[in-house]
């Protein structure tokens, strides 16, 4: 006996139900897609441009075979200017390169030849002479002096002054060669940490004109300088200390400000194995009074004190007790290692180990404060106040300056 459930009928099989129909309109439009497409195109009524590849070969060998390359080529035009290069273009002009002529014997005949190159800033055009700095050591023992500008052209040039103490001379030549003088900026407001461009001659005229760029590294920086190669220093040179690549050649070029200010002279660099990137330059505030009284005089006269002296940071603080005996509310001061025979300090009564911490009652730190005193405040044969230190006892004396003898 079988059973039948009138409520619920048996479901067809309906798949081939759907299957027809989708392949029928596929068909359908692609055939109308392909009919209609041509129209489209020929009337410009799509939002883009169809090409068929056999015609894009041949309008582009049309184009080619016309010359009319740039249809199918993008001029790309990239901006390289920036401050660097425009302060070079505009400075180059002033900053020079220096020839050092010598005559030398040989063979009972005079001859001249080149003895050594190095660099010079234009830093003035006044009438028919232009006025060029440099350093001591570039024109030092020249017989002639030749400079060569930024247009590679040869000029003969005149020594007015020059001073070894801070490595600077003036030499002149006729105006019209100079193109322009450079802008004269301020040292003392350099920062430590700002950038520096360093323009000059490198290897002499062979890389003339060459550029490096560094940041200021240090601001008055006291460098020992021995003249006489005996050992000890004659000098303390306050420089500006960049890592700006300044070598040989480079010395009496230009030390930049990002305003393309001259800001320093370039005067020398270390050259240790162990020490790179390390450059110096006399600040353009010091340089500036020397430059003049070169200019007006040819030489420049000093007050001399007579003594070889050095800041107290430079000696160990053990020593400040067990050498100097100086007492505790001695913070700052020079200390003199030797004392010149019948200088005005030996005059004075100063000696060796006296630590001197006032001039003119103004505190003393260091040799810079010391050098800028004697130099900037004082004149030869004014009388100047000491107080120092010996043996921990406070002393005073008063010296009268005379002329610093080369």
């Amino acid at each position: 006996m079988g059973y039948y459930d009138d409520h619920y009928p048996r479901r067809k099989n309906k798949k081939s139900s759907w299957l027809l129909p989708l392949i029928t309109g596929l068909v359908l439009g692609a055939f109308l897609f392909a009919l209609v497409l041509p129209s489209l195109v020929n009337n410009g009524l799509l939002p883009y441009e169809v090409i068929v590849g056999e015609k894009q070969a041949v309008e582009s060998d049309q184009n080619v075979n016309e010359g009319n390359i740039s249809s199918n080529l993008q001029n790309v035009q990239v901006e390289v200017s920036s401050t660097i290069t425009e302060i070079v273009a505009d400075v180059s002009p002033a900053v020079v390169g220096v020839v050092n002529i010598q005559s030398q014997s040989l063979w009972d005949q005079e001859q001249y030849g080149e003895q050594g190159t190095g660099s010079g800033v234009i830093y003035k055009i006044d009438g028919d002479t232009a006025y060029i700095v440099t350093n001591h050591h570039v024109i030092q023992g020249a017989d002639q002096i030749e400079v060569n500008l930024s247009n590679e052209e040869n000029v003969e040039a005149t020594l007015i002054g020059s001073d070894m103490y801070t490595d600077l001379a003036v030499i002149e030549m006729d105006a019209s060669y100079a193109e322009k003088a450079i802008e004269l900026g301020v040292s003392e407001g350099v920062h430590v940490g700002e950038p520096a461009i360093a323009i000059g001659n490198p290897l002499g005229m062979y890389l003339s004109g060459s550029v490096t760029q560094g940041i200021i590294s240090g601001k008055q920086r006291a460098i020992p300088q021995d003249f006489n190669g005996d050992g000890r220093a004659d000098w303390q040179s306050e420089v500006i200390q960049t890592d700006a690549a300044i070598n040989p050649g480079n010395s009496g070029g230009a030390l930049l400000n990002m305003k393309g200010q001259l800001i320093g002279i370039n005067s020398m660099k270390i050259a240790e194995s162990s020490v790179e990137g390390i450059g110096f330059a006399i600040p353009i505030d010091d340089a500036i009074p020397i430059i003049e009284e070169l200019e007006q005089t040819g030489e420049v006269t000093r007050p001399f004190l007579g003594v070889e002296a050095y800041s107290l940071q430079d000696v160990a603080q053990v020593e400040w007790e067990r050498s100097l005996n100086l007492p505790p509310e001695v913070e700052q001061g020079i200390y003199i290692r030797s004392v010149e025979p019948l200088s005005p300090a030996d005059k004075g009564g100063l000696q060796a180990y006296d630590v001197i911490t006032e001039l003119d009652g103004e505190p003393v730190g260091d040799i810079v404060d010391l050098r800028k005193h004697l130099y900037e405040r004082k004149t030869v044969g004014e009388a100047l106040t000491i107080i120092f230190y010996r043996d921990g006892q406070r002393q005073e004396t008063s010296v009268e300056l005379t002329t610093l003898s080369y």
